[in-house]
């Protein structure tokens, strides 16, 4: 429900980041012009989100045929917040650019989009009734990476997932036609987990970008200096940091669960491929004894091989796959 952890570091990333790039020189601000067709703005997302997210041709496999372009219409437009966030110098800039985006965004809602992105998620936007609410939040959390960069509490981190990762299941549950807030609230559990999952997996990688998760107030307590985070050092006090955030994770995917029983019959093993594939991630990151300073915990292609079988032999047999 969202970019999940389920998956390891994409490979080529450096390419893609040369291409998002020249993207943006073509369709951004500067460079983007009307004329652009429908068959080709899905085109373009459906190269976007089968070159970028390693996971989607696994979901693929296994999503409804009737709504995998619109995945790719939803995926597109978070990749580009993401890379207009991360990717075009960060800062002001990108601060800039996320305000442009938002922009295209409402000339999407007013009938008017002019993007390849937007002109497809029209489309989607229109077929599922979408509303404006979760893109707007997905911004903002794109807008708070620049400003933000380390958290206090626990509960600070949790109202960023609410903007982060939540409004991705919110749009999920539209495209499977089944939104409501009792079904939005186990979506949203599943997708903080997500994200929280994501955070654990990729310390190393954030602190690199200046970025800080794990909340201060658990350093803290646990006894983990900043001067230890700033030399990447493995302790018995960032063991038990990080032990403390898997546990708190595990509860998220768990209490989410039972969305995975409220969904459409043709979407069950979609939901439940991501929280397996999020517990996965919590489990891996346990067996190398919390040490993510050292290596990335991921699971590798036989893992997801795994999940794809166990997924495919419950369409048969259900009640086993529990």
């Amino acid at each position: 429900m969202g970019e999940s952890a389920v998956g390891g570091e994409a490979s080529g990333s450096d390419s893609m980041d040369r291409q998002f790039l020249l993207d943006l020189k073509r369709y951004g601000p500067e460079g983007l012009e009307d004329g652009i067709s429908l068959a080709e703005a899905r085109s373009y997302c459906r190269h976007l989100a089968l070159t970028h997210y390693e996971n989607f041709p696994v979901a693929s496999l296994l999503l409804p045929r009737h709504l995998l372009r619109h995945f790719h219409h939803v995926y597109a437009y978070c990749r580009w917040a993401d890379d207009l966030a991360d990717e075009a110098g960060g800062g002001p800039r990108a601060l800039a650019l996320l305000r442009w985006w938002r922009e295209e965004l409402n000339r999407c809602y007013a009938g008017c989009p002019r993007h390849p992105v937007m002109i497809a998620l029209r489309e989607t936007i229109d077929q599922f009734d979408i509303p404006r609410k979760p893109f707007l939040d997905l911004l903002f959390a794109f807008e708070q990476d620049q400003i933000v960069k380390e958290y206090r509490t626990f509960d600070q981190l949790l109202g960023y997932c609410r903007y982060s990762a939540n409004p991705v299941g919110r749009l999920v549950l539209y495209l499977f036609g089944c939104h409501d807030e009792e079904r939005g609230r186990l979506a949203d559990s599943i997708c903080t987990g997500l994200q929280l999952a994501n955070f654990w997996q990729d310390v190393r990688r954030d602190a690199d970008l200046g970025r800080v998760y794990i909340p201060l107030e658990d350093r803290e307590r646990f006894g983990y200096s900043n001067e230890a985070l700033a030399a990447r050092q493995f302790t018995i006090a960032f063991r038990d940091t990080m032990r403390l955030q898997v546990e708190r994770t595990r509860e998220f995917f768990l209490r989410g669960l039972p969305l995975v029983d409220r969904v459409p019959s043709d979407v069950q093993i979609d939901v439940r491929l991501f929280v397996d594939g999020g517990l996965a991630i919590l489990d891996r990151i346990e067996r190398l004894g919390y040490n993510v300073w050292r290596q990335r915990p991921r699971l590798g292609k036989w893992t997801l091989a795994r999940f794809l079988l166990r997924a495919v032999m419950a369409r048969w047999r259900p009640t086993d796959f529990l």
